[in-house]
């Protein structure tokens, strides 16, 4: 046990050492098996966080993230958040002004995120996946450049099915009523 968290800890450590040492614009902690963002990974990059556009932190063991990742990656354009057990964002995601693209399939969601209507560049949410019964559709709808949401095998009320189509400008996928997503 210790020497898999020996090894996981080296892993993470690797993968932000290399996004110093190349100046990538991308932190990729996909499959870290992280249960937290590492407090000691502010602290690596606090030179080089203005520079970082992408983060992805995919297929880990994530039930928050708090208001400091937010504000210190404030910069960013995509934010890779899927399979994990997250059920809420906190309201410093209004802190990311640049965020083009999020990706919070596969987590437990039963509310909607409205923070992410205040983004005003934001053009691809996808919350596949999760437990959402309700959509802000007039927020969405106001969104300047929102293009998709991506809202599949989620238990959608019949009022978001018939209301959204004729009130959004950017494609809503949606699952047939009741449709359940496939075994992994």
């Amino acid at each position: 046990m210790l020497k898999k968290m020996g090894e996981a800890v080296a892993r993470v450590a690797r993968k932000v050492n290399e996004t110093v040492e190349s100046g990538s614009d991308t932190l990729d902690l996909a499959e870290c098996k992280l249960v937290s963002f590492p407090v000691g990974i502010y602290k690596v990059l606090r030179n080089v966080t203005d520079q970082i556009h992408l983060i992805t932190l995919a297929n880990n063991e994530l039930k928050s993230l708090t208001s400091k990742f937010m504000t210190t990656f404030c910069q960013l354009r995509e934010l890779h958040l899927e399979g994990n057990f997250l059920h809420r964002l906190p309201s410093e995601v209004s802190a990311l002004q640049h965020l083009k693209a999020i990706d919070l399939s596969r987590n437990q969601f039963h509310d909607f995120p409205e923070q992410l209507t205040t983004l005003p560049a934001l053009e691809t949410i996808n919350l596949e996946e999760n437990e959402i019964v309700d959509v802000p559709v007039e927020k969405l709808a106001a969104m300047p450049a929102l293009r998709s949401i991506n809202l599949r095998f989620n238990p959608l009320n019949a009022e978001v099915r018939v209301i959204a189509p004729p009130l959004i400008k950017f494609d809503m996928f949606m699952s047939p009523e009741g449709a359940r997503a496939p075994p992994p």
